[in-house]
């Protein structure tokens, strides 16, 4: 056995000779743990972490031309508006030994294309996009590439290939049915520009459905930086507390701008909801901690997730880096019982707490 030279990085030899085990079991316990018995797969992670070892997936990616990676792209990293999402998704794929690579888009379909075309130079064995609205190339380019993929967080007549989501539009417009409910007759929507985004869009599509709806005229307030900040949602309130007939109620666009006009409301003094009801849109850990509680639509951002993980993998069993690494057995399982509908519908629900 050659000896390693002075300073050269631990190898996998390493790790077999320290867990007492071969290479080809080291690389079965990194690759696919499942496939490895507990009591094996610690003595290589202890053996990894006393020899310092850093697995080279990147050479094996070379001779099978597939990573196990699944590159992911999500508008902003920036709050917490998707952390549920990425987590979920990061969790239900760790567990077949697949990694996620993810990116921020900056809410341009632009930009995503551009990351996408950068991310898809690494070989992934599958894609998840946030949302169904991208640039024209983007469809062409990932269905050229016949890689599974999978839109979130909202839903498509007709998806690249997969998705899982909820109707923005429903959501919006059953929030605005609620705070009619309550009394309310001047409800604002505060917002992002149709053109900029699209999901914010279908929530201010579902708003102004309502509106017509109730025979109530619609009142549209716009963020100033896509809604991501608390401080934008303050700005937003306190534009709409300094007209001269300010609405009675404001349904923003996410939990996190209505969370700033909370704080802002506290500020000024105006009692909320006496003053102005708010509500959100998300039912984030934002919405819960606020003071008073928002009012919100709760989205299933852990079940989007999940569900976009489960989706992957039923993808790669068909075509098959999962079925080629784990063995049919466990691709069959996969697949067993799927429905295989293109488009998972996961709901909503209207949940009423004292902001509004």
């Amino acid at each position: 056995m050659s000896r390693r030279a002075p300073g050269a990085p631990p190898r996998m030899a390493d790790v077999a000779a320290r867990a007492g085990v071969g290479t080809i079991t080291v690389s079965r316990a990194l690759r696919s743990p499942q496939q490895v018995s507990p009591e094996v797969r610690e003595r290589v992670r202890a053996a990894i972490e006393a020899t310092g070892y850093v697995p080279n997936f990147a050479a094996g990616t070379l001779k099978s031309q597939r990573s196990r990676m699944v590159a992911a792209i999500v508008p902003t990293l920036r709050s917490a508006i998707f952390a549920e999402t990425v987590d979920a998704l990061a969790d239900g794929l760790r567990v077949r030994g697949l990694q996620l690579l993810i990116a921020s888009s900056g809410y341009s379909v632009e930009a995503e294309e551009s990351i996408l075309r950068t991310l898809l130079g690494q070989q992934p064995v599958a894609v998840v996009l946030t949302g169904t609205h991208h640039a024209p190339g983007v469809r062409a380019l990932l269905r050229a590439r016949r890689l599974p993929v999978v839109e979130t967080w909202d839903l498509a007549d007709d998806p690249i290939d997969r998705a899982v989501g909820f109707s923005n539009r429903a959501a919006a417009r059953e929030m605005t049915l609620a705070l009619a409910a309550r009394g309310h007759r001047r409800i604002a929507f505060v917002g992002t520009p149709p053109g900029v985004e699209h999901r914010a869009a279908q929530r201010l599509a579902g708003y102004r459905d309502a509106m017509a709806e109730l025979g109530l005229d619609a009142d549209v307030e716009m963020l100033d930086d896509l809604g991501v900040s608390i401080a934008s949602g303050e700005r937003a309130a306190q534009a709409l507390l300094a007209r001269a007939q300010p609405p009675q109620a404001a349904f923003f666009v996410n939990d996190v701008a209505a969370f700033g006009a909370v704080q802002v409301c506290q500020r000024l003094g105006v009692d909320v909801p006496r003053g102005l009801a708010i509500a959100g849109f998300g039912d984030f850990e934002l919405a819960r901690a606020s003071n008073p509680p928002l009012t919100t639509v709760r989205i299933p951002g852990a079940l989007i997730g999940a569900t976009a993980a489960r989706l992957v993998l039923e993808g790669l069993a068909g075509g098959g880096a999962v079925a080629e690494a784990e063995g049919a057995a466990e691709a069959a399982e996969v697949v067993a019982g799927a429905a295989r509908a293109r488009c998972v519908d996961l709901g909503f629900e209207v949940i009423s707490r004292k902001s509004a």
